[in-house]
């Protein structure tokens, strides 16, 4: 059973889905929450345990109060994506690194693009510091779709000019 929380953030509205010892996912948009998760109930009381701490974390997180989070997180993925959302976690804050750079780390040199297609799928972006991510010559490409701004912003949140 899954649970979910609305936060607001500097960013926009963030959906926390929670199960009872882990973080699931962080979404941009609760209709993306409903489509994938229609089971999930509204933490309405705010009383989840789990989707409290998140909340706290991710809240010091755009507050400048920390840099990294001790949430226990449960990831689905093929193995090349754990690979890589692994690499990402290593990505310091304030730090920005290419997808030709995590293909190298992950000794794959030639799968830049599917590095970028794991970064795409990456169920629980800030925590996960895909933001962190940058194309050929550190331009500001792809994040969660569209959301460019999001990223400029979490970049700036985080010192990176």
């Amino acid at each position: 059973m899954y649970t979910y929380k609305k936060m607001n953030s500097p960013i926009g509205p963030l959906f926390i889905l929670c199960d009872n010892q882990s973080l699931v996912s962080i979404l941009f948009e609760e209709k993306e929450l409903i489509e994938k998760y229609h089971s999930a109930k509204m933490d309405e009381a705010s009383v989840h345990a789990m989707c409290a701490l998140v909340e706290e974390q991710l809240t010091e997180y755009f507050n400048g109060e920390r840099m990294d989070f001790s949430i226990p997180v449960n990831l689905e993925g093929t193995p090349f994506q754990m690979e890589v959302w692994e690499a990402l976690s290593k990505i310091p804050y304030g730090t920005v690194k290419s997808y030709q750079e995590i293909a190298v780390e992950i000794n794959r040199p030639l799968a830049v693009r599917a590095v970028g297609q794991a970064n795409r799928r990456n169920s629980l972006p800030i925590i996960i510091p895909c933001h962190r991510v940058n194309g050929k010559n550190q331009a500001l490409v792809g994040y969660a779709g569209d959301r460019i701004g999001m990223k400029e912003q979490l970049l700036k949140l985080e010192g990176v000019r």
